[in-house]
Formats: C-alpha cells, structure tokens, sequence
C-alpha cells in the first residue's frame, strides 16, 4: 500500500498514478473523505475519553444533586465514547479497504498507455533467416513431439485443456535449466530457496495478488489457502512482520517453485504447446533493499535477467511495460521479450518489477536505519519460467533435420549433449 501521507500531501500525484493505471480517480477522494473521518473520530475518541477520566475523578468527591448530575452526565459521555469509537473503528476499516484497492504509485518514467504501448529500451541477439538456410521452423509443439520431450494430449486426457507433461528429453531439460538458473543466481549472491506452493490469504493479500489479479488465483475453499502464481509471494511473506537490521541489505532470495495460473481472460489465447499454461515451473529472484537503492536493484536484476536469456543464445529485447499494464504492486516494470520464429515476433520470458514499499507496508516488514525503523523496499525478477524457455530453446536453435542445438551454457547439465535429437533417428 502507499504512505498515507504522502496522499494527504499531494493526492494529485496519486490521481496522476491511477489515472496513468486506468484505474478509478475516484478511489483517491473517497480515501482522502475516509482518511480524514477517521482522524476526526480519534480525536473526537481521545477528547471524550480525556472528559470521562476527569469527570471520573470528581464523581467520588461530590453529593447529593451535584453527584446525581455528574452520574447523568458520566452516563452520557459513555454513551458518547461508545459512539466514537465504533466511528473511528468503521472509518479506519473503510480507510483500511479502501487503501489495499489502490494501486502502487507509478514511476514517473514510465511510458503512460495500455498493453501495446510500452516502449522498446534495447534489442540483442541476431533473429535467424530461416528462408535463407533452406527451411521452413517448426512450431516447439511439433518439435517436442518429434523429439519426445512435450505431450500435450495425454496432458489434457489427464487434467484438461493448458497441462501437458514433459517427457524424457523435454524433462532433462526442464531440470537443466533450473539448474542452470540457481547456477547463475547463486554465483550472482541470491540464497536459493524451495518455497511453499500453498500460502495463506495474508500472503497472497500482502504482495497484491487479490486485487486486479485474484481472477487468475486458484484457491482451496476448505482448507482458506492459496495456490502461488509464483514464488515471489512465499519468498514476500517470508519476512513478513519482521523488522530486518539495515546493514544486512540487500538480501536476496532465488526460488524455486511450482507456479498455478487460470489464465482467466486468455480463452482462445496461445491454446497450442505449452507457451500458456496452467501450471508451470519458474526460478524467481527477490531483493529485499533500502527504498534508496530500489532503482539500482531494478536494473541489476534486469542486468542478470539479460545475463542469463544471453547465456541461453537468444534473440530479444527489453521493453519498459506501459501504466496500465503493470500489475498493481509495480511502480515500474521491465519486460525480455525472446523472439519466437513461428510466431514472428517477440514474446514475454521475464520480467522484473520495483514494487518499492507497497508489499512492504502491506506485509509489514520494515528495516531498522539507526534509530529509525521504516518501511524497506522489495523487488522481483523472473529467471526462469522454464516452458516458456523451452518453447524459445526449441524454435530458435532447431535445425533443418528436426534437431535441436543445446545452448553451451545448459551442455554441463544434460551430460554433455550438444543436440537434442528427434527419437525416431535417435533410436536407429
């Protein structure tokens, strides 16, 4: 959530923000309305009860008529307190909702627009022309298929339409790139951290999951938990209601972890392969780091984001995500797009956001600067959403026979294996 008082201080910076978001101007005047109320019943609550404790001490001293009045008026004034503090609990629970729907603020930089209107920060790799080498690229589905490493119909035969499983080759290579990932995060300093996949509401509340995004949250109803989108929610609560000293920032944390999306709004939307699914397996960094440094971890995640798609041999580009499509915990958001030869353009396989304090003040998890104790700020950056990857590795490195190149850096990892190999050649 935002400070408070920076909204009393310049709410037309947070009008700017949600109208920057698409989301409703309104909400600001209507917090600011209940903000206020609920200041003016503390005060109003603390004077009637400042008056009660002095009539209090005079109740005892006084008789007869004198006595009767001040009990008559004591009768009242607890009438009057009870009031007050139902008013200032029903306008801080209005204050407190009304707060949690409001958006984080968003960076000034950030180009202001819908989904299409990001703008372009850098573009690596050099994009193949396949026309010029002889050949017509498969799709990753078809690829997979080929090379025995994806089922999707036995995947949706068991689970339904977006499951698939990953087979022989296709599973090897799953767990090569995970390895590979906490190779880098670990050499780069993170902690590497298998995390839960079922989190309690608080959880899932603290990091935003439950507003613009709850459509797309699997819930258990008996049991009140959450399926995790992904491991930035566990690795968010994992300090929640701690007070962290200052110099043992910035700490950072490399999950692994199942991840579980509806993908509600996506009907008839990337329905072949595996590049949308249900569930999936992603490695996630987090950063916990003074609000100072929020920027500068920003772009050291973006940094090693970069490292590692480059690492992997392919073509992309980083884009800086547009308002209105950022999620609400993001004040700024980038995105590297891989390009996907069949598709004919580039498509999301990270991203990293500055949430600066918003999980923060929402988890309640603070830093210790001295002698002050703040709110700290929190970070999070993809590095491996491992089917999305694949259907990259898949199409960008496949060859004229069906095969498939391994990318040096995943060779360690797949016992030496420079070439995926279809399996009806590989069995000949």
């Amino acid at each position: 959530m935002i400070d408070l008082r920076l909204l009393r201080e310049d709410p037309d910076r947070v009008r700017a923000s949600q109208r920057a978001r698409g989301e409703d101007v309104a909400l600001v005047d209507a917090l600011l309305s209940a903000d206020e109320r609920r200041r003016s019943s503390g005060l109003r609550f603390d004077e009637l009860r400042a008056e009660q404790k002095a009539l209090g001490k005079l109740i005892p001293k006084a008789s007869g008529d004198e006595k009767a009045e001040l009990l008559k008026k004591a009768g009242q004034l607890a009438a009057d307190v009870k009031a007050a503090d139902a008013a200032q609990d029903e306008a801080a629970a209005e204050t407190q909702e009304l707060l949690l729907r409001l958006g984080n603020l968003v960076h000034p930089d950030v180009p202001v627009g819908g989904e299409e209107d990001f703008v372009t920060l850098e573009t690596h790799g050099t994009i193949r022309d396949f026309a010029a080498e002889g050949f017509e690229p498969k799709d990753h589905l078809e690829l997979g298929t080929t090379l025995g490493a994806i089922d999707v119909e036995r995947g949706a035969k068991v689970s339904g339409s977006r499951f698939y499983f990953l087979t022989g080759i296709g599973a090897l290579l799953e767990l090569a790139l995970v390895n590979a990932a906490m190779a880098q995060a670990t050499a780069a300093g993170f902690t590497p951290m298998l995390t839960p996949a079922l989190v309690r509401p608080q959880a899932m509340a603290g990091t935003g999951f439950l507003g613009q995004a709850a459509q797309d949250v699997y819930r258990l109803d008996n049991d009140d938990l959450y399926l995790v989108g992904t491991s930035e929610v566990a690795l968010a609560a994992y300090h929640m209601d701690e007070i962290i000293d200052g110099d043992r920032l910035p700490l950072r944390y490399a999950g692994f972890s199942p991840c579980f999306r509806r993908e509600a709004g996506s009907h008839g939307k990337d329905t072949r392969g595996i590049f949308r699914v249900h569930q999936f397996d992603k490695v996630e960094m987090f950063s916990y780091v003074d609000p100072a440094d929020s920027a500068a971890e920003h772009q050291r995640l973006l940094d090693w984001e970069k490292q590692w798609l480059t690492s992997l041999e392919l073509p992309f580009r980083v884009i800086d995500v547009a308002s209105a499509d950022l999620g609400s915990s993001a004040a700024r958001k980038f995105d590297c797009e891989a390009w996907i030869p069949t598709q004919g353009k580039y498509r999301e396989l990270t991203s990293t956001s500055d949430c600066t304090e918003f999980q923060s003040r929402r988890l309640a998890i603070r830093m210790r600067d001295g002698k002050t104790v703040k709110p700290l700020a929190t970070l999070n950056g993809t590095l491996c959403a491992v089917p999305r990857t694949i259907v990259a590795i898949l199409e960008n490195h496949q060859q004229a026979d069906g095969s498939v190149r391994v990318p040096e850096v995943l060779r360690p990892f797949l016992g030496g294996r420079e070439i995926l190999e279809p399996v009806a050649k590989a069995a000949k």
